[in-house]
């Protein structure tokens, strides 16, 4: 099954309060997709889609992403184990960024660095200067030993 997305319509009304999907992708062919946990909301990553992406994670219910560095789709989890598996898609008012609300497997970890979420530091400004601090140092499982590096 392949899903083609309409464009936009040209009438805000019908956007915002239409009932067609409309995806609006940037001029890279993008859409942001933020990333939350389906029990408490916890925001876990940020990524992008293009419309193969999009429709693989509506098709399957499993998020797929694409990847700006490598140039690919890519499964999220697939490697690790830690699949995210949609329990639902929201989209805002004119259709240019998604919610992912995902139910995570495995270790229960989205982050490749083990950790639950991506947003695991913190930027504070100590003596005029932006700088990190780790507010969560929990991993679910130990990288090197998931991946193929």
């Amino acid at each position: 099954m392949t899903i083609a997305f309409d464009p936009p319509p040209a009438d805000k009304a019908s956007l915002e309060e239409g009932v067609s999907f409309t995806p609006k992708f940037d001029q890279n062919g993008l859409i942001t997709a933020i990333v939350t946990d389906h029990r408490d909301n916890a925001l876990l990553m940020v990524g992008h889609m293009n419309a193969e992406a999009l429709a693989l994670t509506l098709e399957t219910r499993v998020a797929h992403y694409f990847s700006r560095s490598r140039g690919k789709i890519w499964k999220k989890g697939e490697t690790s184990g830690n699949l995210q598996h949609v329990v639902e898609i929201l989209t805002d008012c004119d259709q240019d960024a998604l919610q992912l609300r995902v139910k995570v497997s495995g270790h229960d970890a989205t982050c490749h660095t083990g950790r639950r979420s991506c947003f695991y530091r913190s930027v504070t400004l100590t003596d005029g200067s932006p700088k990190l601090s780790v507010v969560d140092d929990h991993k679910h499982f130990e990288p090197d030993a998931v991946y193929q590096r």
